[in-house]
């Protein structure tokens, strides 16, 4: 599968309590990983058995071979589109909170990048785009052979041209689209989940329901959705349903927030392989 959009390199905080401004804690732990949306889907195709392949820009800087390391180490193949750029990769600030897995996150992410060069077609038998960089999620989505998962967790004005295509957009409870909606714009399939709470979806035929979420003591919400979006784009080649699809990212992203820290979830769900 493929996978295009936003890398990240996050340092993850976890304290007994989040600081109020112009306090100081110490924290209980540190992690340093790679992140992002497209980034942590990838990680997650992986775990789970897909052969997961990473569009995106990191560039030179050393702070790159954080996140290059990460990836490798599970078993992600990166294509970084601009790999001689000197300038620093994003950088997320995490904490997260012990004894509920609450975050906060302070992050620039793409903010002010502009990527600029031409987009491999690749083959893939699902693509999902976080739309992070917009020429890059327009050119793979243009030369997209396979269905189009979109990660739309806010509005971006790059989805006004992304959203015809696109074939499933997995939204957040946040997000809000200008009219027209996103089935008379394009979109086959409209998921949207909202947290603990029951994942709603929609068909452009008239088709709708809701899956419920299992309730499970949260260790660590960092990245969650993004989780639950990369067992989205496996389940859409390994599932013939919505709602099968849906089950299946729910019970991935559940054994996420149950883990501690932002890459052992992924020992976690290894086993649940299927084919």
């Amino acid at each position: 599968m493929l996978l295009a959009g936003l890398c990240t390199v996050d340092v993850v905080q976890r304290v007994e309590e989040l600081p109020a401004p112009g306090e100081k804690v110490q924290s209980l732990r540190v992690d340093v990983a790679a992140g992002g949306p497209a980034t942590n889907a990838a990680v997650t195709a992986a775990a789970l058995g897909a052969e997961a392949t990473l569009l995106t820009v990191l560039g030179a800087h050393p702070l790159a071979a954080l996140a290059r390391a990460d990836l490798e180490s599970h078993g992600v193949h990166l294509i970084d589109l601009a790999p001689d750029l000197p300038d620093p990769p994003p950088v997320s600030a995490a904490t997260v909170r012990d004894r509920d897995g609450e975050r906060t996150v302070v992050s620039r992410n793409a903010a002010g990048a502009t990527f600029i060069g031409k987009v491999p077609l690749l083959a893939a038998d699902v693509v999902l785009l976080d739309g992070h960089y917009p020429e890059l999620a327009l050119g793979v989505a243009r030369g997209a052979e396979a269905p189009v998962v979109l990660d739309a967790g806010s509005w971006k004005p790059v989805f006004d041209e992304l959203l015809p295509l696109v074939d499933i957009a997995a939204c957040s409870a946040h997000f809000r689209a200008p009219a027209p909606g996103l089935h008379e714009r394009g979109v086959g399939t409209v998921i949207t989940t909202a947290g603990p709470g029951p994942v709603r979806w929609s068909t452009a035929d008239g088709g709708s329901g809701e899956v419920p979420v299992a309730s499970v003591e949260a260790r660590d919400t960092l990245g969650a959705g993004d989780v639950w979006h990369g067992a989205l784009a496996v389940a859409v080649t390994r599932e013939r349903t919505v709602t099968d699809r849906i089950r299946f990212a729910n019970e991935v992203a559940a054994e996420r927030v149950r883990q501690v820290g932002p890459r052992s979830w992924t020992t976690a769900i290894a086993g649940r392989n299927r084919t």
